[in-house]
């Protein structure tokens, strides 16, 4: 009898040590969520009164119009009609916004784990006229790396912001869900302009080197680190999500040419064919050393900025240029060019804009694709800049401290028109 008490003990007391195991208490300093409800986030969108530029990112053009994105907050509209005097008419409230596109008057942006239309036929007037719900994964802001991350409930909302406080929480042996840290690094004529056309009264607008958002026919596609979102936006104000696939790892950017999208990714340029639009096919890759790098395509030619730093990966800072072979798939390496910190870049004829981060903004011929570091038309140092667009003989330019705006038209005189400057903190 004694023998049984005894094993019955030693049995508690190891069902004891289990559950102790398994699930425990635990009192830390930690970064603690803020949230945003779906509710309110599905209720935010909305035009305000022009405000200053304090964060701006990605850049994109149409019929006239300039859109500045504002990190995580919306989008800045301004009149350019007269690029040296572009006027700042007012904002469009987006709460986790980052990237957009525009097929005819409906702005598509992403919002947080949503992507929205928003009908701009007028321009003093935007209202959001479509929303895919759930369609981007769950992404977390960045946080301080000195302290975890306090648990995330995903059904409180989107977080977009972080409190450093003590928490106490149940703690368990488990798996825990992997998070996309929302990292974005503040922070494209002739044959390369992203989303195509652009022109007056055209389908698409122009986006930057740095995109991830594109478009191609009838068809959106938004691409995270990983997989390739695809929208059937033949009703423009009726975006439909018909599914995703997979297109690699550390994808980011996205260029679409020739029915084909080119991804620059931290290990390479991966491109794939849109012969089926709603299913794009792997065609072939070049590997790089990892790095940070955009890619734009022009002419049967493929030209890459590789970035280093802490975030990207390596030391190495440089433009690729490749050609291109009829299929894509036996591509060759025809040099390589140093530079100092790389970002985006555009190409208009056979003139190439790189924005070389914090050296300011470099010009140079490219007609001998062998000798580009010999031909450099003209830079712009003491900027830092991060993505161009050229169009029609004008230069938009995204940086630091603010929206340039450059006249090329003579080449051996590229002027500064205008400027928009970053609201300096006081």
């Amino acid at each position: 009898m004694k023998t049984l008490k005894t094993i019955f003990s030693i049995t508690l007391l190891l069902i004891g040590l289990s559950s102790c195991m398994d699930e425990y208490t635990e009192e830390f300093t930690a970064n603690k969520p803020i949230y945003l409800s779906y509710e309110k986030l599905r209720s935010a969108v909305k035009f305000s009164e022009a405000r200053d530029l304090v964060n701006p990112g990605k850049i994109y053009f149409k019929d006239g119009y300039l859109f500045i994105n504002e990190a995580f907050e919306g989008v800045h509209v301004i009149d350019n009609s007269t690029p040296e005097d572009p006027t700042n008419i007012g904002f469009i409230e987006i709460p986790g916004n980052v990237d957009m596109a525009i097929k005819e008057n409906i702005l598509y942006a992403d919002s947080y784990v949503d992507l929205v239309a928003i009908d701009i036929s007028n321009i003093n007037q935007p209202v959001e006229v479509g929303r895919v719900e759930r369609i981007l994964p769950y992404t977390l802001p960045t946080y301080d790396n000195n302290y975890r991350i306090a648990d995330v409930d995903e059904d409180k909302g989107v977080v977009i912001d972080w409190e450093i406080t003590t928490v106490r929480q149940e703690m368990e042996y488990h798996y825990y869900p992997y998070y996309f840290t929302a990292k974005y690094d503040y922070a494209m004529m002739d044959g390369a302009v992203n989303s195509a056309g652009g022109g007056s009264g055209s389908t698409f607008g122009i986006g930057g080197s740095m995109a991830r958002f594109g478009m191609y026919d009838d068809y959106l596609y938004v691409v995270d680190q990983s997989n390739l979102h695809i929208l059937d936006i033949t009703e423009t104000d009726n975006p439909q999500d018909i599914g995703k696939q997979n297109v690699g790892w550390d994808v980011e950017t996205m260029f679409i040419y020739d029915d084909h999208m080119f991804f620059g990714t931290r290990s390479g340029m991966r491109i794939f064919s849109l012969e089926v639009a709603t299913v794009p096919t792997y065609v072939s890759d070049f590997w790089h050393i990892t790095s940070c790098d955009p890619v734009v395509i022009s002419n049967g030619y493929a030209y890459i900025t590789l970035r280093g730093g802490n975030d990207c990966g390596s030391t190495v800072n440089r433009l690729d240029v490749l050609q291109l072979s009829s299929d894509y798939v036996d591509n060759t390496l025809v040099g390589s060019y140093p530079l100092h910190g790389p970002y985006g870049l555009g190409i208009d004829d056979e003139v190439l804009f790189v924005c070389d981060g914090d050296a300011g903004l470099k010009v140079y011929d490219f007609s001998d694709k062998t000798q580009i570091n010999n031909h450099m038309i003209s830079s712009f140092p003491g900027i830092n800049a991060y993505d161009v667009i050229p169009f029609e003989d004008y230069l938009f330019m995204i940086g630091d401290d603010g929206f340039y705006q450059y006249d090329y038209s003579d080449l051996q005189n590229i002027r500064q028109v205008s400027f928009i400057p970053v609201l300096l903190e006081q």
